[in-house]
C-alpha cells in the first residue's frame, strides 16, 4: 500500500480529487496518510476532517516578510524539516503537492528524492512555468501567446521550478472567447483526472526516470495497463459531473475538457 503525504495551501480542490479517486475505488493500493498546509485556515483542512484524514498545520513562509534571503530561506528549511518528520512518522512513501503554495527546499527535495510530485497548469511547462507563473497569470499568458491548446502537467519536484521530471502531460483547446478564467475553469477539470493517473502510475512503478537527461519513461502499453485505468476512471467521469452539475458551472467544461 502506497502511503500519500499531501502538502496543500488553499481550497484543496486537487486534494479532493484525490480523496474521490481513492474512494470510488480508481486509485488503488494507495492511501492518503496525511495532509501537511502552511495555513491555518485553508479550506483544505475542511476537507481532511469530512474525509476523515489526519492534517496537520505548519506555519509556513508564503505572505511573510523577510529582512534578509538567509532568513526567509531558513524558515523554509524549518518549514520542510518539519514536514519531513511529520510524513516520516506517517510512514508516507510520495509526498503529493496540491496547490501547495510555497517553493521546497533541496534538503526536501533530497530527502524525497524522485518521490514528490507537481501539478503545473500548463502543458507546455517550459514555457509557461517558472518563478511566479501561478494561477490566472498562467492562463492569461497562454492566451495573449495565441495558444491554440493548454492543459496541465504532472511532474517530479526537483532544485529547479517546475522543471522536474515530467510523468503526464493533458491537453484541452483555448477557444476563441476564452477569458483567463474559463480556461482556468476548464483546465482544473483536467487537472482532476491527470494527478491521480499519473499518482497510479507512480503506485504500480510504471515510471522509469533518467536522472541524467531528466526526463520520464512511462510502461503503458506492455499489458492493459491503461485500458484498465480508464475502465476505472468512468465512475470518477460520472461523479465529476454530477459535482459540478450541483454546482451550476458549466458541465460543458469538464464532459469534453
Amino acid at each position: 500500500m502506497l502511503s500519500l503525504g499531501i502538502l496543500a495551501s488553499g481550497k484543496g480542490t486537487g486534494f479532493q480529487a484525490i480523496i474521490d479517486h481513492v474512494k470510488l475505488g480508481v486509485l488503488t493500493g494507495i492511501k492518503i496518510a496525511i495532509l501537511v498546509t502552511n495555513r491555518s485556515d485553508a479550506e483544505v483542512i475542511s476537507r481532511a476532517e469530512r474525509a476523515e484524514v489526519e492534517s496537520r498545520y505548519v506555519k509556513g513562509i508564503s505572505g511573510m516578510k523577510f529582512s534578509t534571503t538567509e532568513e526567509k530561506e531558513a524558515k523554509r528549511l524549518q518549514f520542510d524539516k518539519e514536514a519531513i518528520e511529520i510524513f516520516a512518522a506517517q510512514g508516507v512513501d510520495l509526498v503529493v503537492s496540491a496547490g501547495f503554495n510555497q517553493i521546497l527546499s533541496t534538503h526536501m527535495v533530497k530527502e524525497f528524492k524522485n518521490r514528490i510530485t507537481n501539478i503545473h497548469p500548463a502543458s507546455n511547462i517550459e514555457r509557461f512555468g517558472g518563478q511566479g507563473m501561478v494561477g490566472l497569470k498562467v492562463h492569461q499568458a497562454v492566451i495573449e501567446a495565441g495558444e491554440s491548446s493548454s492543459g496541465c502537467t504532472v511532474h517530479y519536484i526537483d532544485s529547479t521550478v517546475d522543471c522536474g521530471p515530467v510523468i503526464v502531460r493533458a491537453e484541452v483547446p483555448v477557444l476563441k472567447n476564452d477569458t483567463a478564467e474559463s480556461l482556468s475553469d476548464r483546465v482544473l477539470a483536467l487537472e482532476h483526472r491527470t494527478y491521480p493517473k499519473a499518482i497510479q502510475l507512480h503506485a504500480d512503478k510504471r515510471v522509469i526516470i533518467d536522472d541524467m537527461n531528466r526526463k520520464v519513461f512511462l510502461d503503458l502499453y506492455s499489458d492493459t495497463w491503461e485500458l484498465e485505468w480508464y475502465k476505472r476512471q468512468r465512475s470518477y467521469f460520472s461523479y465529476q459531473e454530477d459535482e459540478w452539475r450541483k454546482s451550476g458551472k458549466d458541465l460543458g467544461i469538464i464532459m469534453n475538457p
